[in-house]
C-alpha cells in the first residue's frame, strides 16, 4: 500500500518516497534552480521533466548556487529580475540618487523671519532675567544704615535733588597691613575727610565741595542713638566736627541749618572702600597739573596724564599738606578725581563687560553707607551726575569763602544764600566758589 497521498510524483510518474512503482532506484530529486548568466533560450526555461538539465545526484557535489552578479532573477517566469542583494542596494529600485540614497526633493527654504523672532524673544528673556536678578542683587548688596527722619526742623524741599556725598575716614574691615599700606593710620573714633553736595536738576549737574574746616554753627539736635533733643548753644566749631559728635544725622542737620538747603539723599564712604573701587574698575586716568609729595598721605606724583590704582587714588584725595591753600586745594582734588572715577565706571569697557563690572559694583556697594530711602536709580541718578560733571555738562565750585577765622573757614554769606536760591529753584548756578 502507499503511503503517499495521491499525485505526489514528478513529472514522469515517478512518486517521491517509498512505495515507487519503478524498479530502478530513485535518483535525486531534482531541485528548482536560478540560472546564472544570460537567460536561458526561449523553450528552454528550466523546470521539472522539460528536458532541462537535471541536478547531478548526491554525493557527485553540492549543486552550484546562483551569484545574482547580473542581475538576473529566479527565472521562473518573472522575467529579469534583481532583488539588489548582490549589490548591497537593498532597498534599490525606488526614487533616489545612483547610489541608492532616498531623494525626498528640495529642501524648503529656512523660514528667517521665524528664525530672528524666536531669537529676539530668547535675548529679550535672558536680559530681562539677567537685569531683574541683578538689580535684586545690588540693593540687597546697599547699606541702608542712615536715618534722614530723625533729623529734625528741615528747610523746605527745593527743585530737583541734593546728594550728601562724605569720604570718610573709616577704617571698618581693614587690617593691620591694609592701614600701613594706604597710610590711614590706627585713630580712634571716626572724622570726615571730603564733604560735598552734588544738586541734579534740569538747568545742570552742580558739585559743591564742603571744606572741612568751615565755620559752621551746630544746631539743636535729636541724638541719633538715644533719641534725645539736644538745644542749641550757638556754639561755633569746623564742619567735620559734627559728624565726629553724632554721625551722619548730625552732619546732615548742620548742613541744612548752616545754609538752607535740603538734602535728599545720603552717600559715604571709607578709606578701604575707596581704594577697593579704583582697584575693580582697573584704575583711573587723572591729568595731574603739578607734581607734589606728601609724607602723611603717601603721596608722590609728577605732572602729567597718569592712571592711579586704589592706594595712589586715596593719596591723591587726601593730601592737603603739600598745598599752600591747604584743604582748598584737597578739595578740588577730591572732585576732580570722583569725577573722573565716575566716568571710568560709566564707560562701555565697564559697563558691557561683566567680569569688570560685577567686580565694580560689588566693590562699590559693599563700601557704601547710604540712607534709608535711598534706591539704585538714585545712586545711578547720582554717577551719572559726577559723570556729567567730569566731561563740562555741570559746574563744580569750592563754598565760597570770605576768610577764616581762628584757623576755620568763613563762609561768604551772601554769594552762599545766592547760590542756595539757585539750586532750591534748579536755576543755572551763576556763583563762583574759591
Amino acid at each position: 500500500m502507499n503511503d503517499w497521498p495521491e499525485r505526489w510524483s514528478d513529472d514522469n510518474g515517478n512518486r517521491y518516497g517509498r512505495g515507487s512503482a519503478n524498479a530502478q532506484p530513485e535518483s535525486a530529486r531534482v531541485m528548482r534552480q536560478v540560472r546564472r548568466g544570460p537567460a536561458a533560450p526561449s523553450g528552454r526555461q528550466g523546470g521539472y521533466g522539460n528536458g532541462g538539465p537535471s541536478a547531478p545526484p548526491y554525493g557527485a557535489g553540492v549543486p552550484q548556487q546562483p551569484t545574482y552578479s547580473d542581475g538576473q532573477g529566479y527565472d521562473d517566469g518573472y522575467g529579469d529580475y534583481d532583488s539588489g542583494y548582490n549589490t548591497g542596494q537593498v532597498y534599490g529600485g525606488g526614487p533616489g540618487g545612483g547610489d541608492g540614497t532616498p531623494d525626498y526633493g528640495p529642501r524648503p527654504a529656512p523660514n528667517w523671519r521665524r528664525r530672528l523672532k524666536w531669537t529676539a524673544i530668547t535675548l529679550v528673556t535672558v536680559l530681562v532675567v539677567t537685569s531683574v536678578a541683578t538689580y535684586f542683587w545690588a540693593d540687597s548688596k546697599l547699606h541702608r544704615d542712615v536715618d534722614l527722619s530723625k533729623v529734625i526742623d528741615r528747610p523746605e524741599t527745593g527743585d530737583g535733588t541734593n546728594y550728601l556725598i562724605v569720604g570718610s575716614d573709616s577704617r571698618k574691615g581693614m587690617t593691620a597691613e591694609d592701614k600701613k599700606k594706604l597710610h590711614t593710620g590706627s585713630a580712634e573714633g571716626q572724622r570726615t575727610d571730603s564733604m560735598m553736595i552734588l544738586h541734579v536738576g534740569d538747568s545742570g549737574d552742580t558739585l559743591i565741595s564742603l571744606p572741612r574746616d568751615s565755620d559752621v554753627v551746630i544746631p539743636s539736635y535729636k541724638g541719633s542713638a538715644s533719641g534725645k533733643v539736644y538745644p542749641a548753644r550757638g556754639r561755633h566749631t569746623k564742619l567735620n566736627a559734627a559728624y565726629a559728635e553724632d554721625g551722619p544725622t548730625l552732619l546732615v542737620r548742620t548742613v541744612e541749618f548752616n545754609t538752607g538747603l535740603h538734602i535728599d539723599h545720603y552717600v559715604e564712604i571709607g578709606f578701604g572702600g575707596f581704594a577697593k573701587i579704583v582697584d575693580a574698575v582697573g584704575g583711573v586716568e587723572i591729568d595731574i597739573d603739578k607734581g607734589f609729595k606728601d609724607k602723611y598721605s603717601g603721596a608722590d606724583f609728577k605732572a602729567g596724564k597718569q592712571t592711579l590704582n586704589g592706594e595712589q587714588a586715596l593719596a591723591f584725595v587726601r593730601t592737603r599738606h603739600a598745598f599752600a591753600t591747604s584743604d582748598l586745594q584737597r578739595t578740588k582734588n577730591q572732585q576732580k578725581f570722583l569725577s573722573a572715577l565716575a566716568h571710568q565706571v560709566a564707560t562701555p569697557s565697564t559697563v558691557l563687560n561683566p567680569f569688570k563690572f560685577y567686580p565694580t559694583m560689588g566693590a562699590g556697594l559693599d563700601s557704601l553707607t547710604v540712607d534709608k530711602d535711598m534706591s539704585l536709580w538714585n545712586l545711578a541718578s547720582m554717577f551719572w551726575a559726577m559723570k556729567g560733571v567730569n566731561s563740562g555738562d555741570g559746574t563744580s565750585l569750592n563754598m565760597p569763602i570770605s576768610g577764616s577765622t581762628g584757623g576755620n573757614l568763613v563762609w561768604d554769606k551772601a554769594k552762599v544764600k545766592t547760590l542756595v536760591n539757585e539750586l532750591n529753584n534748579d536755576e543755572k548756578v551763576t556763583v563762583t566758589g574759591n
